[in-house]
């Protein structure tokens, strides 16, 4: 065997290295310890989840804060399966996530012969909902997939990237490739595209933007150009904090009525990185969002560009790359309008259309936000999250997302924000769950204490899913299955060796929040919507 040679788990450890990968995110099995050859003597961390599905929501959380993509390691077969639906959920916000699995011997494959952890076709089921999905049959290959998959993830719509090596070649030894880390190619609208964009913003006395989860790394350009040419900042729910305390921030979901007649009044709406997808623009079903004959949108994605509303004008770029070159284009042009008041209008409005207990809510979510200065809050599907979807400005960009859009999966966020106190653990973040999404994923506060995860753990709880207990009362349906009864949480966080309290009274929360955070490591707080004074309307 030539001298320097390495096998490919240990090889594969070496270009995750390259690429600025810090941390991975799995569980080891017999059919992956060769893709863990070399990980110890890696600066590359490890974290160990209960449930694989909670690695993928870590890498996940890891992912939307970090902005790189976050790595799963798991097993063949049930390891890989229970990772589908956090990779669904990336798919459907656009995530970046890598995850390499293990699969059986190459000469196994297709057979049915009854191995342990065999599926018909693991790749073809995972070539469904990832953007790539390669079984590695020549370890050689390893470099040139691996580059593959981090240029992909990089240069279009991220989303999850699937590489399964079967166990055979994990051990084989390749040569040891040139390492470098793969260059990202993210696309530009050609120069013609933009200066028909710059004039129309012009020309237009009423622009509105729509700003989507791709605007998020186009910050400070994105507010420049709002600026420039006066324009309101609707954020979807990925992009709130966007343009945090801006006068020009309309932090208010297109589903409201009011936020809508911004939109349908504007002489040009300019759309970044937005899906423009039902649980943003239309979450009430009820096809209310107006047409836009004057639409310009950009999206990283050309497929995407097809979907939805028919733009005027579609410009296939990166949010950053259009914004860029769209400000450069103005140069340092002010267009001075009535910007600022019909953001202001908007704001007022889309508030006063809010149920009290939803106001009540968002209250609340601010009283985290103010207490807690550049927290994160993680959301699971519970009504706190969803009143925020509605109506709630984050302090800072990255600092609200969760899984109560897209594809919508309960028990996201106790996972997901472990992997988003890893990204920057010198952030507070609070874990907004209910009581029912919490115990489809409640041994995960004990991968929180291994890791050291400063990570809050806020418990919503009104006593089972409350929000379709309603959806069913105000159809006319008698509630059925809606009331699965909850451990006592307090003990279940002192079990794992959390402190945890019971609040009395919202208007302790913020002293509760502040000793959390002099807490090193996670923590629990329960607010129950009968018995904490203040948590209801």
């Amino acid at each position: 065997m030539s001298e320097g040679w390495k096998t490919v788990g240990e090889t594969l450890v070496d270009i995750l290295e390259a690429n600025d990968v810090e941390v991975v995110f799995g569980i080891p099995g017999v059919h992956t310890v060769e893709l863990y050859r070399g990980l110890a003597a890696s600066p590359i961390r490890h974290v160990t989840p209960r449930h694989e599905q909670g690695a993928g929501f870590m890498a996940d959380g890891y992912a939307r804060v970090s902005g790189k993509p976050g790595v799963c390691l798991v097993i063949t077969g049930p390891g890989l399966t229970n990772t589908i639906t956090a990779m669904a959920q990336a798919y459907q916000d656009s995530v970046p996530m890598l995850v390499i699995s293990g699969v059986n011997s190459r000469t196994s494959l297709g057979h049915g012969r009854g191995r342990l952890h065999e599926l018909p076709d693991q790749r073809g089921m995972m070539a469904t909902l990832a953007l790539m999905s390669h079984t590695l049959l020549d370890a050689g290959d390893l470099p040139q997939v691996m580059d593959s998959a981090f240029a992909i993830m990089g240069s279009a719509r991220p989303g999850p990237v699937h590489i399964e090596i079967p166990i055979d070649v994990m051990s084989e030894r390749i040569a040891p490739p040139a390492l470098r880390a793969t260059i990202a190619a993210r696309p530009s609208a050609d120069r013609e595209t933009t200066t028909l964009v710059a004039a129309m913003c012009r020309a237009a006395n009423r622009p509105v933007i729509l700003a989507g989860g791709g605007a998020v790394s186009a910050q400070a350009g994105l507010v420049t150009l709002a600026e420039s040419i006066d324009a309101p900042v609707v954020t979807t729910v990925n992009a709130r904090g966007l343009l945090a305390g801006h006068p020009l921030s309309v932090p208010a979901s297109p589903s409201l009525k009011s936020v809508r007649d911004l939109i349908a009044d504007a002489d040009l709406v300019l759309a970044f990185g937005t899906q423009m997808g039902q649980t943003d623009y239309d979450m009430y079903a009820d096809g209310g969002f107006p047409e836009l004959p004057n639409l310009v949108r950009v999206d990283i994605d050309a497929t995407q560009l097809a979907r939805g509303p028919v733009a005027a004008v579609p410009v296939l770029s990166s949010v950053s790359n259009a914004v860029t070159d769209l400000v450069a284009e103005l140069g340092a042009e002010t267009m001075k309008g009535e910007g600022i008041a019909r953001a202001a209008r908007a704001r007022d409005r889309a508030f006063s259309e809010l149920a009290d207990k939803i106001r009540c809510e968002v209250g609340i979510l601010e009283q985290i936000r103010d207490t807690l200065p550049g927290c994160i809050i993680v959301g699971d599907s519970t009504q706190a999250v969803y009143a925020g979807n509605l109506y709630y400005e984050a302090g800072r960009p990255r600092g609200w997302f969760n899984a109560a859009t897209g594809y919508g999966a309960l028990g996201y966020a106790p996972p997901a924000a472990i992997g988003a106190a890893i990204a920057e653990p010198s952030s507070p973040v609070v874990c907004l769950t209910g009581d029912g999404g919490f115990q489809f994923s409640l041994a995960e506060i004990g991968s929180a204490k291994d890791a050291g995860a400063n990570v809050i753990y806020l418990v919503w709880n009104n006593d089972g899913y409350q929000e379709i207990e309603s959806y069913m009362v105000d159809n006319g349906i008698e509630p059925e299955g809606v009331k699965p009864s909850a451990p006592d949480f307090v003990k279940i966080a002192e079990a794992y060796g959390l402190p945890a309290e019971r609040l009395s009274d919202v208007r302790h929360l913020p002293e509760a929040l502040r000793k959390a955070v002099r807490h090193k490591g996670p923590s629990l707080i329960e607010i129950h919507e009968r018995n904490t004074a203040g948590a209801t309307a």
